[in-house]
Order: structure tokens, then C-alpha cells, then sequence
């Protein structure tokens, strides 16, 4: 079963068992969350789209909380001797996929 998901404004396609990285969330290491907005689940090419959402659930284990790689950030006005590099690194959640229930 393959379900889209939004998950903290990003759409993400899930399926049982699998893990990804998400915006940082508020749960703790080892807790529970469950997302409503379902946008779609396809079940073995029966497939259910909402309007905007379906009456379905996700539910997830938080693995642990990281921070992505690093991103360089640099600025540069030409002949006029500014250079500016700055570096930042997004908290992430990463998140197991443990059940879909439509």
C-alpha cells in the first residue's frame, strides 16, 4: 500500500516500513505521531484520491532527531570587495513508517 502524505508542508509518497527524513517535529525520540492529511492511497491499483483529504491515517515512529548536510550560502558584489560565506545545517526527524490505515 503507497500513500502521499503531507507531513509539515511537504508532500511525501510512503509506504509500510519506510523511513525518512522530515522537517524537524516536536515528538520525542521514540514516540508516536500520526499524520491525517492523506492526500492519496494507491491499494494494489485500487487507488483513492481526496478532496482535498481522505478519511485515513499514518502512523509513525521517530527514530531519532538530525541535522542535514550542509548548505553553503554565498554572496559576492563584484569590484566591491564584499564577500560574505555562511553555512547552515536544517534540524530533520528521522521517521518510520509503521502503519496506513484508509
Amino acid at each position: 500500500m503507497i500513500a502521499i502524505v503531507n507531513i509539515g508542508g511537504q508532500q511525501f509518497k510512503v509506504e509500510e516500513g519506510q523511513e525518512i527524513f522530515v522537517n524537524k517535529l516536536t515528538a520525542g525520540e521514540g514516540d508516536s505521531v500520526r499524520f491525517d492529511e492523506v492526500l492519496l492511497i494507491d491499494n494494489g491499483g485500487n487507488v483513492s484520491v481526496g478532496t482535498p483529504h481522505l478519511n485515513a491515517s499514518i502512523q509513525a515512529k521517530v527514530l531519532g532527531h538530525v541535522k542535514a548536510d550542509k548548505k553553503i550560502i554565498f554572496k559576492k558584489k563584484r569590484r566591491k570587495g564584499y564577500k560574505l560565506k555562511r553555512g547552515h545545517r536544517q534540524p530533520m526527524t528521522k521517521i518510520q513508517i509503521e502503519t496506513i490505515s484508509a
